[in-house]
């Protein structure tokens, strides 16, 4: 995964990007709320400047929300500040570290799968932070169900500091890497306009 310090680059200019399809991310917000409860305590891995953890903090009891970058968490608390939320709170931490609160009823991880190190151990290590029957929820850019031409520019793009280390795969093999870490697939699809991005919802075994 790249280091905080390309993400606390990113962070002012991911935050004044805008969401490119708004009809796609509404809807993985629709879907994702079907699997909270207003008790949950939910775990968001990869949260960035916190807008999806805003929007999904009225669903649940608790949210806990983590990010590597600490210029995207100053963004994020910033925006919290503007709100009367607080059952809400972000904490700095790597993505595949223990985190304080679990077991956890639920976790979101959204376009985050892909830039993980290594993918099977993070879905093991994210199966062991939920409470029996909890759920994953993800939104994964499978990269080689892109064009041919992906893997080339991304390589060129890290090249020139531009992007970040990602893994390839396919919309199968990452719901094969699920069930070999132990989650009962419960819901797959993709919404809005891309259908290289796959939504997955599991349930831990």
């Amino acid at each position: 995964m790249a280091n905080a310090t390309f993400w606390d680059k990113a962070a002012q200019k991911y935050a004044a990007s805008k969401i490119a399809d708004m009809g796609g991310y509404e809807e993985t917000l629709d879907r994702t709320r079907r699997f909270l409860g207003p008790e949950d305590h939910l775990l968001e891995i990869g949260c960035g400047t916190g807008s999806t953890a805003l929007k999904l903090a009225p669903s649940v009891g608790q949210l806990t929300a983590t990010d590597i970058s600490g210029e995207m968490l100053a963004i994020a608390n910033e925006k919290l500040r503007a709100t009367d939320l607080a059952n809400l709170h972000f904490v700095q931490s790597e993505a595949t570290k223990p985190i304080e609160g679990g077991p956890f009823d639920a976790i979101c991880a959204f376009s985050l799968l892909h830039l993980l190190d290594d993918l099977d151990a993070g879905l093991a290590h994210f199966h062991s932070l939920l409470k029996p029957d909890g759920m994953l929820i993800t939104k994964t850019a499978c990269l080689r169900d892109m064009s041919v031409a992906m893997a080339p520019l991304i390589k060129v793009m890290q090249w020139l500091g531009k992007a970040p280390d990602v893994i390839i795969f396919t919309a199968p093999q990452l719901e094969a890497a699920f069930e070999k870490a132990g989650f009962e697939l419960v819901e797959t699809g993709y919404h809005g306009k891309t259908k290289s991005t796959r939504f997955i919802a599991a349930r831990r075994k």
